[in-house]
């Protein structure tokens, strides 16, 4: 594990709901969004990742865009993805704008790139999804050459081949950190470790633990390929709130829809309390007073040996106002905790 822990937020730009009750313009949430980036940043989180969907539930399609705004009115946190949907975009084209972003943030970009669990993007820009596999391996490999920030002479199976092609802009930082995204596939941990890039595990339900053999594979693929092994990250849903009681309160009817919308889609039952209080007691809910989540967060690090942990704090229509409390909290509580529990444990 790092010597300090990495503490992060993401956010999917999920549609949220006014103070009326009602769903608020995807305008709005955006804008919204970028406010909340700003105060992330001043309460002293390290990163922000924005997700990338193509449906009525979230606001966001074009997170570089909302980064760049996001860049031009922030001066430390760093920005990234949260997922960039890979597959079913043009790696030069996601190239260009993250190197976009980092120059309008001086340095501060990233990216997670990964196969995405959302299928949408797909039909709608003409790709196919017997090709799921295919596209991502493929485009994948045309990345990891344009991060050497060098003229590039590549060849694929799905795209006509390059020969000594400049891509611009480059990079003014010398590289553009680059994650690979894993909801549980052991593939792509051997492809993280293939191309020397760091790992972030999207743990969005059970015990955390589970994932242990992930960073084991890791750390087996890494030495066979005989380098040191990246950082490897944690990307979790939370809420954090004064107390564990008005935690649970505030989340669970908005959690409900939001899960129950998506497990209808996936052929899941709906999600009762009991699960939802199982989930937070013993899985990867980080819901609760800053205390309670810190002590989780502390825990997953130590059991995984991660050196960054970013928390989905986007749940549904839960109100612009709750989330900025949370992010208030998490910056200003719940991360000076973490490391204080983190340090204890290592004296």
């Amino acid at each position: 594990m790092a010597q300090q822990l990495e503490l992060g937020v993401d956010t999917f730009g999920d549609i949220t709901a006014g103070l009326d009750d009602k769903p608020l313009p995807a305008a709005q949430v955006i804008r919204n969004l970028v406010d909340q980036a700003i105060f992330a940043d001043e309460a002293g989180i390290d990163f922000i990742g924005v997700g990338e969907h193509h449906r009525p539930d979230f606001a966001v399609s074009a997170p570089e865009v909302v980064l760049a705004g996001i860049a031009t009115r922030t001066k430390r946190i760093h920005l990234g993805s949260a997922v960039t949907v890979l597959s079913s975009d043009d790696p030069i084209r996601v190239f260009q704008r993250f190197s976009t972003v980092d120059a309008l943030s001086n340095g501060r970009a990233e990216v997670i790139l990964g196969r995405g669990s959302f299928t949408e993007s797909f039909p709608l820009f003409g790709y196919e999804l017997s090709q799921y596999e295919e596209l991502f391996e493929d485009k994948l490999d045309l990345f990891a050459a344009l991060l050497k920030n060098e003229p590039v002479t590549w060849q694929g199976k799905t795209r006509p081949p390059l020969t000594n092609q400049r891509v611009f802009p480059p990079i003014a930082t010398g590289t553009l950190k680059t994650w690979i995204g894993v909801g549980g596939s052991p593939q792509s941990v051997v492809r993280a470790a293939h191309y020397d890039l760091p790992l972030m595990l999207a743990i969005i339900g059970g015990d955390p633990r589970r994932f242990t053999p992930y960073v084991d594979l890791y750390h087996r693929a890494v030495t066979q390929y005989g380098r040191p092994a990246r950082e490897i990250g944690v990307h979790s849903p939370g809420f954090v709130c004064d107390t564990d009681e008005m935690a649970r309160e505030q989340l669970f009817p908005v959690y409900k829809i939001f899960r129950d919308r998506i497990g209808a889609e996936r052929g899941w039952p709906p999600m009762g309390r009991n699960e939802f209080d199982q989930e937070i007691e013993h899985g990867s809910l980080y819901v609760g007073s800053p205390e309670t989540v810190a002590r989780k967060i502390a825990a997953t690090a130590k059991t995984l040996g991660i050196s960054r942990f970013d928390l989905k704090y986007s749940a549904g229509a839960l109100s612009h106002e709750k989330i900025m409390h949370c992010i208030e909290l998490y910056g200003r509580k719940v991360i000076p905790m973490v490391r204080e529990m983190l340090s204890k444990s290592a004296a």
